[in-house]
């Protein structure tokens, strides 16, 4: 989140690439610790893991979060500007990346707690300078 938010305050605006509906998972850094932990302590050998609380945010919507706090528009780019926008993020923001984590929730009794990504950003704790 903080390229995304540095990339739109030196652009003035917040983009999204095209409709904006490909979504994004996202997991509370502390969820992941604690999932990290019990994935070292409890995980069989060779055990794949998801570890997301929120499946799949569309990016449109966490574009518009960041335009909000930063008072900037938000805008829809086509997919063939993304690199250019987004540098190095180019490559995965315009995929549609939803996961789940339920067979991790099951095989390890793993349960996120925190805020999820839209209402961590929207604490505005990202946007302070």
């Amino acid at each position: 989140m903080p390229q995304l938010i540095r990339i739109a305050r030196e652009r003035g605006s917040s983009a999204y690439i095209g409709d904006g509906t490909n979504r994004w998972p996202a997991i509370h850094r502390l969820d992941a610790a604690v999932l990290f932990r019990l994935a070292v302590e409890s995980a069989p050998a060779g055990s794949r893991l998801d570890g997301v609380d929120d499946e799949g945010i569309p990016f449109r919507d966490i574009a518009g979060v960041i335009s909000r706090h930063l008072d900037v528009p938000v805008v829809s780019i086509p997919r063939e500007e993304a690199q250019s926008i987004f540098g190095f993020l180019g490559m995965v923001a315009p995929l549609d990346l939803a996961r789940s984590s339920e067979g991790t929730k099951e095989l390890l009794g793993w349960k996120p707690v925190q805020h999820g990504l839209l209402a961590d950003l929207e604490q505005g704790h990202y946007f302070t300078t």
